[in-house]
């Protein structure tokens, strides 16, 4: 499964025009992160790409700002695990919510707190972690190993390593330089799905039933 993370300042066109020819190939969902911006600011951007993923069919994740998701009327939250700690009560309400986690350790924690799924990593060097060592195919092995919900990798993670982040346990992959800049967006989605083993249209909660042998 695929979810592209978006970050405007790498996008060197339209950033709305992108959103919509990235949603036009039917990833998994778009994390909209973007959390330079104010709760204000972010919410009016929120509000533009949902109409794009609603008419596409692509699910939204609402980075950080718990409060936007439930303003507009969105399911799903991606969270660092001290905000998953910190605003428990808020996220009640919420029916999906991944967790950054960057150990096995954080993961379990996550995991058995009530994480919906989990984004590991940053598994290669990238430039959004710049002067920070990756962790590795054998650091996200064992997170994928240590918890029994979903786990995506992301990181440096570019189409010719999606195969061995995904041979190494993981439900799918987050990309977001690539998803910024690749030529032709709308394409990019086709040239990665080839190499994930889910379909791209389950949910993570469809994913999770998925990976339990559940319904």
């Amino acid at each position: 499964m695929l979810i592209y993370v978006t970050n405007r300042n790498l996008c060197k066109d339209d950033f709305l025009n992108r959103i919509a020819c990235l949603a036009s190939g039917k990833p998994h969902a778009i994390i909209l992160r973007e959390k330079d911006l104010s709760p204000e600011d972010y919410q009016a951007l929120a509000e533009k790409v949902k109409v794009i993923c609603d008419s596409a069919g692509v699910q939204l994740i609402i980075n950080k700002y718990i409060m936007v998701a439930k303003n507009l009327g969105i399911s799903s939250v991606h969270v660092s695990l001290e905000d998953f700690k910190k605003y428990r009560d808020a996220l009640q309400s919420i029916s999906k919510v991944v967790v950054s986690v960057h150990s096995a350790k954080e993961a379990q924690e996550a995991c058995n707190s009530g994480a919906s799924a989990l984004i590991a990593g940053h598994i290669y060097e990238t430039d959004c972690k710049k002067g920070l060592a990756p962790r590795g195919l054998d650091f996200f092995r064992e997170v994928c190993n240590s918890v029994s919900i979903p786990v995506f990798g992301i990181g440096g993670i570019t189409q010719n390593r999606v195969k061995e982040v995904t041979e190494a346990g993981a439900n799918g992959v987050c990309i977001m330089s690539e998803a910024m800049t690749y030529l032709s967006p709308s394409s990019l989605s086709s040239r990665i799905l080839s190499f994930t083993l889910e379909d791209s249209c389950y949910t993570v909660t469809d994913c999770y039933y998925n990976k339990h042998g559940g319904k």
